[in-house]
């Protein structure tokens, strides 16, 4: 009797957010390098660096196992390919490159995050598509059991946010606390560095931003480092100075590892683990590690699922909130012109020049996206989006630039986090109110105001500051559309009342430069 052949084994295709232990169950692999990844718009240096960086360091990892094919598009890859496997990827439009292109290939479940899409989906369904963060973060809670007694979350609540909402240290100029751990750079950096270099000097690519020495892991080792440093140095602080700003101290207490949860090579629940590991040990108070808990067991994973349960539709139709006809807007001086979704970009804001900026909040993101292509939450929310909020810039063109000059910006992070929370939008799928704020948050929040020309107590005259005032002429243009949310009425009623609104809205639509 004849045994039969043993079944071929099929090749694991990885993908970019593909490249740790978590993707690969044995076997041979094809790491696919696509050009196209870099040069579908311009892109900041820094971030193109560490994905193809742990590209690299993913195939000399692999071995023997792995096959390194570099292509200009990934349909090359899938063409004529038959005996493939692929993790479903991380974005619309490569999950339908592999579905169009890779006839034959088998597709299985996605992975990375805490909760899986099915799940999210059943759940979702369940509640006719209305829910909050705050609701998947309660269920993942309570399901897994992290920082619970009983039925009870500890400190009382599942949100300890209030707890971690405190302003710089005054006086201080940095937390005081070491440097964060950087990684080594080795010889795959350099032969990325020199590629790179060689591209754009060829015209194949176009980048923005600066690329200095290797500042985010890249490897599952570096990871692991990465996680441990930030838990026994940083975690602690973490939770009370999350959202504060400081002018010299760009990394704060936050971890930088958006990066290598976004890569792959960092596993959700591995860092999730160590969080929980240090409150138990004593070693970490428990507002801080709901803090780091909810970002990413929370919000991550629902912006995450987001992604997929909106689908294509959504930010197809989106308008900046208040936008105004094309015949009344006036963009900033160096923007494109205006248009129905809203204003342009600004060429001082797409090219990260705050040469001509006054304003030290926005001079101090532009010069740290420029030269890290990363800004913690509250700079990328309430400083950037801020700004472009109250601007009326177009969302989609912001969600562009978000995704490609961040290190950890991707198709699937950014949409929610811009059109929906940042921008609002979506008209209010997201957020129940547009994050719009005048001066006095960036003052109480930051070090900037002291030092800046602008006053964030003035809405009128040569140092009235931009924000400040800009708050208040946003609310002018938005007003139809947020009367109606009860969240704005009290603003909206002190809007009204103002001796001096037309005086202001006048004065923001000549501003030249912030």
């Amino acid at each position: 009797m004849n045994e039969s052949a043993p079944a071929a084994v099929r090749r694991r295709l990885l993908l970019p957010g593909q490249y740790g232990p978590a993707f690969d169950d044995g076997g041979p692999v094809v790491v696919v390098e696509a050009r196209e990844f870099f040069t579908t718009r311009p892109v900041h240096r820094t971030k193109a660096h560490l994905w193809l960086s742990g590209l690299r360091h993913r195939v000399r990892d692999l071995g023997d196992r792995a096959e390194h094919v570099r292509v200009d598009h990934l349909r090359d890859a899938l063409v004529g390919q038959d005996d493939l496997e692929v993790i479903d990827p991380p974005s619309r439009v490569q999950r339908g490159q592999v579905r169009h292109w890779g006839h034959g290939t088998t597709i299985l479940p996605s992975r990375g995050f805490v909760t899986d899409e099915d799940e999210f989906a059943g759940w979702a369904a369940e509640r006719g598509g209305r829910f909050l963060m705050e609701a998947h973060y309660e269920r993942v809670r309570r399901r897994e059991g992290w920082l619970m007694a009983n039925d009870a979350p500890l400190g009382g609540a599942f949100s300890l946010d209030a707890q971690n909402r405190q302003p710089p240290p005054r006086g201080a100029t940095t937390l005081g606390l070491p440097d964060p751990w950087w990684p080594t750079e080795d010889e795959v950096d350099d032969e990325v560095r020199a590629d790179l270099d060689r591209w754009e000097r060829d015209g194949l690519v176009q980048f923005v931003g600066r690329d200095d020495r290797r500042r985010f892991a890249v490897t599952p080792d570096e990871a692991q480092a990465a996680l441990d440093d930030f838990v026994a140095v940083r975690l602690g602080d973490f939770g009370p100075y999350e959202d504060a700003v400081l002018t010299n101290d760009w990394t704060m207490a936050h971890s930088l590892l958006s990066v290598p949860l976004n890569l792959g090579v960092l596993d959700p629940r591995q860092a999730i683990d160590a969080a929980l590991a240090a409150h138990a040990s004593g070693a970490a108070p428990l507002a801080s590690v709901e803090g780091f808990v909810r970002q990413v067991a929370g919000w991550r994973d629902y912006v995450w699922h987001l992604y997929w349960w909106l689908g294509d539709d959504y930010g197809a139709d989106v308008e900046a909130l208040g936008a105004r006809p094309p015949a009344a807007a006036r963009p900033p001086s160096g923007a494109g012109p205006a248009h129905p979704a809203g204003t342009g970009l600004p060429a001082w804001w797409r090219e990260l020049d705050a040469t001509e900026v006054d304003a030290v909040c926005l001079t101090v993101a532009l010069d740290g996206v420029r030269d890290h292509g990363w800004l913690h939450h509250i700079q990328r929310l309430m400083v950037l989006g801020n700004w472009a909020l109250q601007r009326g810039y177009d969302p989609l063109e912001l969600t562009e630039w978000f995704t490609d000059v961040f290190v950890d910006g991707t198709d699937w992070v950014m949409p929610a986090n811009v059109i929906g929370m940042s921008q609002h939008a979506d008209g209010g799928v997201v957020a129940t109110k547009p994050y719009a704020a005048g001066g006095r948050y960036i003052d109480r929040m930051t070090d900037h105001c002291g030092g800046c020309r602008f006053d964030p107590t003035k809405r009128l005259g040569d140092d009235a500051c931009p924000f400040t005032a800009g708050y208040w002429a946003f609310l002018e243009r938005a007003e139809p559309a947020l009367r109606r949310n009860p969240r704005m009425h009290r603003p909206l009623q002190q809007m009204r009342a103002m001796p001096d609104l037309a005086a202001v809205v006048a004065q923001e639509a000549a501003r030249q430069t912030p």
